[in-house]
């Protein structure tokens, strides 16, 4: 029979493997998946996972996919690391998008090319703000993170809604639902010209991921909520407050959603429209966790996670499958992972069930009183 042993220490080398194994898991009932469709398995995971590296092209379209997720999920890493749960990073980014789109839409045709970094910043605020909204609710009112900071996602896009239907909507759209398309000096620069639209946004990304790792592993700052994650009594303990810890995690988990958001709307979308909300958000907590929740294993798991994100668009397109098995991969990766994360605290052993007649007798000791012998006179 086999069994879950605890084992004396987490193992470092399933903590490693885990993500891995967790992939394989994925691939095999992605197989299976297929096949249950009624489409060639080996097509299908040509799809996702051949098609997004074989040309320069796609290679620029995966990096332009990884940038946000890439950039949340290291907010994300050091609020998780707090022991702060930031589920809401869909709403700061919608919100850091809508302000980097206010500030864009104010240029005219003799604004220079530095607005770039106002809308850039823009979005870093506006992201921060609606972290902040969570900060002060769970510091003032005790109020739950997970709940609040999910529910004002859809209070962003209501928000976003009500702006590109209303007062920003283009009177020129033919009334449509969209702002008026940003100007030429408002966008993020791109690294190529032609056909590819990776921009600046991938040497951001790669420049916080350094940033990050100096912060959590080099800083007495990120030692600190590191410590107050890992162990609050000992934090407390220590004079590590609390409070600061908290604020310091959900603005630095805000601000990096709203840069997201930023580049997306000054990037490839170049306006904004309800179809601001792509999922990047929600899709960022798994790369966090699939990354163990470092700055350089985000990296391989935000690319991993746009090779989803292009695969499901071209699942789409040359299979005839939903859109939605792009969801259902990122699903599939996280409960994958939380499975096999189970093996780094526990290890199976495989132990044979003996029944009761094949176990050989133990020998019982009966203690019998001796009898007692009557000498009689002969």
């Amino acid at each position: 029979m086999l069994k879950l042993e605890v084992r004396p220490a987490p193992s470092r080398v399933m903590s490693v493997a885990s993500p891995l194994l967790a992939l394989s898991l994925t691939v095999v009932i992605g197989v299976v998946l297929f096949m249950l469709l009624g489409k060639d398995p080996l097509r299908g995971l040509y799809v996702f996972f051949v098609e997004p590296l074989k040309s320069w092209y796609a290679l620029s379209e995966l990096a332009m996919k990884a940038t946000p997720l890439l950039l949340i999920a290291l907010g994300l890493a050091v609020c998780f690391r707090s022991n702060v749960w930031n589920i809401g990073a869909e709403g700061q980014f919608i919100v850091g998008a809508i302000a980097a789109g206010g500030v864009a839409m104010l240029a005219d045709a003799h604004t220079g090319r530095w607005i770039v970094v106002a809308v850039l910043v823009a979005g870093v605020l506006g992201g921060m703000l609606w972290a902040g909204i969570v900060a002060l609710l769970r510091d003032k009112a005790n109020a739950n993170e997970i709940l609040v900071s999910l529910m004002l996602v859809y209070v962003a896009e209501m928000v976003l809604s009500y702006l590109v239907y209303g007062p920003w909507k283009d009177p020129n759209g033919y009334n449509f639902p969209q702002t008026i398309s940003f100007l030429e000096a408002t966008k993020v620069p791109r690294l190529f010209g032609g056909m590819f639209r990776v921009n600046i946004g991938l040497v951001i990304a790669l420049l916080a991921v350094a940033a990050f790792w100096l912060f959590m592993f080099r800083v007495y700052a990120g030692f600190q909520l590191q410590v107050g994650g890992l162990a609050p009594a000992a934090a407390r303990y220590a004079g590590f407050s609390s409070r600061k810890a908290l604020w310091m995690a959900m603005l630095v988990s805000g601000g990096m959603a709203g840069l997201a958001g930023a580049l997306e709307t000054a990037g490839p979308l170049g306006q904004l429209t309800p179809h601001v909300p792509a999922g990047y958000g929600f899709a960022a907590i798994i790369v966090a966790f699939v990354g163990r929740l470092h700055p350089v294993g985000t990296v391989f798991s935000a690319v991993l996670m746009s090779m989803f994100y292009i695969g499901g668009e071209l699942a789409q397109s040359r299979l005839g499958l939903p859109k939605s098995l792009t969801g259902v991969f990122q699903g599939l990766l996280l409960f994958s992972l939380l499975a096999c994360d189970t093996l780094i605290y526990y290890r199976p052993r495989w132990r044979s069930a003996r029944s009761p007649r094949s176990e050989p007798a133990r020998p019982t000791n009966v203690i019998t009183p001796s009898t007692p012998t009557v000498e009689g006179n002969a």
